[in-house]
């Protein structure tokens, strides 16, 4: 199978609150736009590097705490986040590492990581807060402004 050459990978759980928020921008991309895969990347992790492989272009959206001033707030890296921010992930390894590592071994070409700051983190619940459900809305006009760039149009 021919894949495409950009992809958006969401990662979360979604039975765990806000940590969803990956998993619902990726999912608003599912089949929207030829020539763009939408992958659920699970938890993330060490996993997600060989679901970049392949790609030119790679956007990785996910909840993240410690980002931002603000629950919902919205930030993009095109460098990978720091490793010494607080608890930025919920992962094994930060988004930032996995970034780092897959760019190192040439798994993709471009990687932009855009992190909804989440605040707290519910276990065994499917309920978004309100602030980071505005974050999702934001995030996915955040990545259509990166597929524009990317694709001229």
């Amino acid at each position: 199978m021919q894949k495409n050459r950009v992809c958006i990978i969401g990662c979360g759980n979604p039975f765990m609150g806000n940590d969803g928020a990956g998993i619902s921008v990726m999912h608003l991309f599912d089949g929207r736009f030829p020539g763009v895969d939408a992958i659920d990347g699970g938890t993330g992790g060490f996993g997600l590097i060989p679901l970049m492989e392949g790609y030119e272009k790679v956007v990785i959206i996910d909840a993240m705490v410690g980002i931002g001033d603000r629950i919902g707030e919205v930030l993009t890296f095109e460098v990978p986040p720091s490793w010494d921010l607080p608890a930025y992930t919920l992962h094994d390894i930060g988004i930032g590492e996995v970034v780092t590592i897959a760019r190192e071994l040439g798994y993709a070409g471009e990687i932009v990581t855009v992190g909804i700051e989440v605040g707290d983190i519910q276990e065994f619940s499917k309920d978004i807060d309100p602030e980071v459900e505005e974050g999702i809305r934001v995030a996915e006009q955040e990545i259509l402004t990166i597929l524009r760039e990317w694709t001229g149009g």
